[in-house]
């Protein structure tokens, strides 16, 4: 039975957005991600992806619910046990140049966490960084520049030296490709899933990119207003997609082929995404939903198992309960 590494029980993180004004950024989520195993986020930009991830790692304290690594409540760790779950749980950022502190070396930047967790001689932090250098495609001399002199494919694999560094369990990818040119980003994807062989790492990997995102995943859960609206594995979710709002995302993949006579419908979508300050009553995807019924509109539909790993939250697809 696989071992679960990451448990979210309906966790939520609420903003203070002016007098009287709650901009709920994650609302009631619950997942999983076993031991080894990648989960992806996707979703809109601003759907609360990169803050459920920062919420999990305790970046953001989390408004209500709970987190649970390795079985324990993080929220009840002391300052050491803290400390130890932040060397346990570590991030990959979006922008790899500004991640980086441009006045410090490579080396120093990836030797920081080192000077936080452990005790080593100047000697042996040289060996680690230069170890964890080359677990990432890149030589010793990389260690003596600064992240101006470096692509931004060489500053992302700093990035992923500095989370793997302190050796981790589980590390949470915000969207690490998206500031990478097409022809970098299936390099620096099949770099983590290497890295996650090597060393049974658990990605929670975030995410635009669907494509992307299936090519590494084991299991998916789409976002939309804070919410969780489908979780399944990613063939599942590809092949046997229910929610209207995953179809909508999945019919937008660009096609493969470019004959216009082969390529594939497109689901058409009315409307923007509502504030999540002032959310639908209702369904969050009611406002903009063709399937919507009266039911939507005025009843939140809760995430349920539709089918063995398959979780969806729509009335449509729930039978109207």
């Amino acid at each position: 039975m696989a071992e679960k590494l990451i448990e979210v029980k309906d966790l939520s993180k609420y903003f203070g957005a002016g007098k009287n004004a709650v901009l709920k950024a994650v609302d009631g989520v619950n997942f999983s991600i076993d031991r080894g195993e990648t989960l992806g986020l996707v979703g809109e930009s601003g759907c609360g992806k990169t803050t459920c991830g920062r919420t999990v790692l305790k970046l953001y304290d989390a408004t209500q619910g709970q987190i649970l690594f390795n079985g324990e409540d993080v929220s009840k760790y002391n300052k050491r046990e803290l400390l130890s779950f932040k060397k346990n749980a570590q991030m990959i950022f979006q922008d790899p140049y500004s991640s980086l502190n441009p006045r410090m070396t490579i080396s120093e930047i990836i030797a920081e966490g080192l000077n936080v967790h452990y005790s080593l001689s100047r000697a042996e932090k040289i060996k680690r960084v230069n170890e964890v250098l080359y677990s990432v495609g890149l030589t010793e001399s990389f260690g003596n520049r600064f992240a101006h002199e470096l692509s931004g494919g060489q500053r992302q694999r700093v990035g992923i030296a500095r989370a793997l560094v302190v050796e981790p369990q589980f590390i949470v990818c915000d969207e690490p490709i998206s500031a990478l040119d097409v022809s970098i980003q299936a390099q620096i994807v099949n770099l983590l899933i290497k890295l996650q062989k090597e060393r049974n790492l658990t990605y929670l990997f975030i995410s635009h990119d669907l494509s992307m995102v299936r090519h590494i995943s084991d299991r998916i859960g789409v976002m939309y207003l804070g919410s969780l609206v489908e979780l399944a594995t990613s063939d599942v979710l590809f092949e046997r997609t229910l929610h209207p709002y995953t179809q909508v995302l999945l019919s937008a993949i660009p096609d493969a082929d470019p004959d216009p006579d082969l390529q594939k419908k497109r689901m058409k979508i009315v409307g923007e995404i509502p504030s999540p300050v002032n959310q639908p009553k209702g369904c969050k995807f009611s406002t903009r939903c063709s399937f919507a019924t009266d039911i939507c509109k005025t009843d939140r539909p809760v995430l349920k198992e539709v089918e063995k790993g398959h979780f969806v939250a729509c009335h449509k697809c729930n039978g109207g309960k």
